[in-house]
């Protein structure tokens, strides 16, 4: 049985991590996260939620640490997730992460490599490693600081504090906060909607943005400019262009 069940709807992939039973995060999971994103990135797919019940992930399975303190090795669980994480934010289609309960440590470093995180209104965040003498170590200290701001980020992973749905939507951490019961429809819903626009430029600001985050503004927009003439001649821009011209709503294809 895979630890990350992989579900296709239309043009939206489903995602849902199947660890019991607080999803926590194994090498043996990231790697099924790892063959369903890989399946994710058919074309025919053009929006994911990546979910999980009844907790997203509630941080990484700490016994792995305990194995490497006494191999006198470092874990490699943190670069494993990081890994994948980097490969789930350049999946070149809009994301989504449908977060109920905990989604602590590399749960939350999960969610923040999605583009919108949907939180159940029962649902915790945080980036706890503090309390057990370590850092966050698959992008929390980075990612995070890109959504809340430096000084929050520092805050919250030197505090280790769990945010509940209302600060998390307060401080930008969150896009949505819905009930529990409509989390996984609403999240559902929208990505379908995603799934009808025009994928290649969804996946050109993806790319112009992570790739132009913290450079000089003058390298920045050479990254942007880039994007642009790569998504200008597609098909989509094309269908959009004319649709504009005849007063007619647009069929995007994801071409």
């Amino acid at each position: 049985m895979s630890l990350a069940e992989y579900r296709r709807e239309g043009a939206v992939a489903r995602i849902a991590l199947n660890r019991p039973p607080v999803n926590a995060l194994s090498t043996e999971l990231i790697t099924d996260l790892d063959a369903a994103i890989a399946e994710a990135a058919d074309p025919g797919v053009r929006a994911v939620v990546v979910t999980g019940e009844p907790h997203f992930a509630a941080g990484a399975d700490i016994t792995g640490f305990q194995a490497a303190f006494e191999a006198g090795t470092q874990d490699t669980l943190a670069a494993d997730l990081g890994g994948f994480v980097k490969r789930f934010e350049a999946l070149a289609k809009p994301t989504i992460a449908a977060v109920r309960g905990y989604a602590l440590g590399g749960g939350l470093e999960l969610a923040l490599g999605a583009d919108f995180r949907y939180l159940s209104d029962d649902a915790k965040v945080g980036q706890p490693e503090i309390l057990l003498g370590i850092i966050p170590g698959a992008g929390g200290t980075q990612r995070l600081a890109r959504v809340v701001g430096e000084h929050r980020s520092r805050e919250l992973c030197m505090s280790g504090r769990q945010v509940d749905a209302a600060e998390a939507l307060a401080i930008g951490l969150a896009d949505k906060v819905l009930p529990a019961d409509e989390l996984l429809d609403v999240a559902m819903e929208d990505a379908a909607r995603w799934a009808e626009g025009p994928t290649a430029a969804y996946a050109a600001v993806k790319k112009a943005s992570i790739g132009g985050y913290g450079l000089p503004l003058v390298e920045g927009l050479e990254v942007e400019a880039a994007a642009f003439r790569d998504v200008f001649g597609t098909a989509d821009a094309r269908e959009g262009v004319a649709a504009f011209l005849e007063k007619r709503s647009a069929s995007f294809t994801g071409g």
